[in-house]
């Protein structure tokens, strides 16, 4: 790998951490102050909201100048949610703010992968990409977990200076003010970032102006035959897993009693297995076989469905495992093949926004799906099979769709895997 690679995976592990540490300590500060169930699973289509809101400028933005202070940027936005969060403002909307900057610093975040990397090692750099995020996930939902626990908390609540007041009460609120360390860490590698010599596509004195050009990229990867395919799988699977990562906490206090801390270890679990599949796909699947791992996304959905009739830990555990592995081997080539057509179509920054859009689009229609279900009484494991069984249709649909493709047109689809392969490294 070329040299600023490890300094990227670093500056995404120490944000990604801090993001998924946060979700716990949000959902720990909402649950303390007495709030709704439905306002708990609201956090994640928050989040997801000025993904879409956003997404017609943020690509363009990323692809306008120098993708690590793009990134720098990005995680100061972070840090101005967290304080929100800490002095007075409404979690919900505090966590969008965090969520604003994570909408801006994903399109930089993948996008310099396609600047500073061949074709033939994207699908290896996002194995270690994702698998440094779940790793990130794995330690920053524990982390978060520890952090609002009975063990940690007290500690981090004497730490008060003498005489001065921080008002900095509860274990969520510490844990909230020990996450804005961690993201100025992350800022901070940031800076380190080399630029990598593209040259950069200034953004238009009308920014209006982009919304038609975000529309004609969205319906151009739309169209692409292979772009269309990825696009939709990744859409569905960020869709699900994202509302899956609240889901896995409230089937943990209603099938297994589990407090916050201790269901917080579940969603680990899930992401240990999502690693482990993001390895080994990226050492086993090629670009131009990415379309092959569709069908496990049916078998994956039939495991989400499964949870439902599980009430045992030593049950729990392997499923979950299984069902991040099967997530994580279908993601990364998927992944990888729709960065790869992006770039071909008009560039990584938005490619990446158009990808965005379309997963957060995704995970925030879910999202308030179940955020308004759970408000009209829906129980987690109603939730837990409704989402399974999305899955499996989905899948099915997806398959059926390429498989109309090949027949329809075979030569196009034959002409864009052919561009896959071109690079010697496949």
């Amino acid at each position: 790998m070329r040299r600023g690679f490890y300094t990227i995976m670093a500056a995404q592990f120490f944000s990604s951490l801090a993001d998924n540490a946060l979700f716990v300590a949000a959902v720990e500060l909402l649950r303390g102050s007495g709030a709704a169930e439905w306002q708990r699973a609201a956090l994640v289509p928050m989040f997801a909201l000025f993904y879409v809101v956003l997404a017609p400028w943020v690509g363009a933005f990323a692809d306008s100048r120098p993708k690590g202070r793009v990134m720098f940027l990005s995680n100061a936005i972070k840090i101005v949610g967290c304080l929100a969060m800490l002095f007075g403002g409404h979690p919900l909307l505090a966590y969008a703010i965090v969520g604003l900057g994570a909408a801006a610093y994903s399109p930089a975040k993948y996008g310099i992968l396609t600047e500073l990397l061949p074709p033939s090692q994207l699908v290896r750099a996002n194995g270690w990409i994702e698998g440094l995020t779940i790793a990130s996930i794995i330690l920053g939902v524990l982390l978060g977990g520890q952090l609002v626990g009975p063990q940690l908390a007290p500690r981090l609540l004497g730490l008060d200076l003498p005489g001065l007041h921080s008002g900095i009460d509860t274990p969520a609120e510490a844990a909230i003010a020990s996450l804005v360390l961690v993201y100025a860490i992350a800022a901070a590698i940031n800076l380190r970032i080399p630029h990598t010599g593209v040259r950069m596509r200034p953004l238009p004195a009308r920014t209006l102006s982009l919304l038609p050009d975000f529309w004609r990229c969205n319906a151009r990867l739309w169209r692409d035959k292979l772009g269309q395919i990825s696009l939709a799988t990744t859409t569905l699977f960020w869709g699900v897993s994202g509302n899956m990562r609240y889901i896995v906490l409230a089937w943990a206090a209603a099938a297994l009693h589990y407090s916050t801390t201790q269901a917080a270890g579940l969603v680990g679990v899930v992401a240990i297995g999502t690693a482990a599949g993001a390895v080994l796909a990226s050492l086993r699947v090629r670009l131009d076989r990415a379309i092959a791992v569709m069908p496990l996304g049916i078998l994956m959905g039939a495991l989400v469905v499964l949870m439902v009739f599980i009430d045992r830990l030593w049950l729990a555990v392997p499923l979950l495992i299984l069902m991040g592995a099967l997530g994580g081997y279908i993601v990364v080539p998927m992944n990888a093949l729709l960065q790869h057509r992006g770039h071909n179509l008009m560039g990584a920054g938005r490619s990446i926004a158009v990808q965005n859009f379309n997963e957060q689009a995704c995970i925030l229609g879910l999202g308030a799906l179940y955020s308004a279900s759970t408000g009209a009484g829906l129980s987690a494991f109603g939730a837990i099979a409704l989402f399974g069984g999305v899955v499996m249709a989905f899948m099915l649909l997806i398959q059926r769709w390429h498989r109309h493709n090949l027949r329809r047109y075979p030569g196009k689809v034959e002409r864009l895997l052919n561009i896959a392969r071109r690079d010697r490294g496949h």
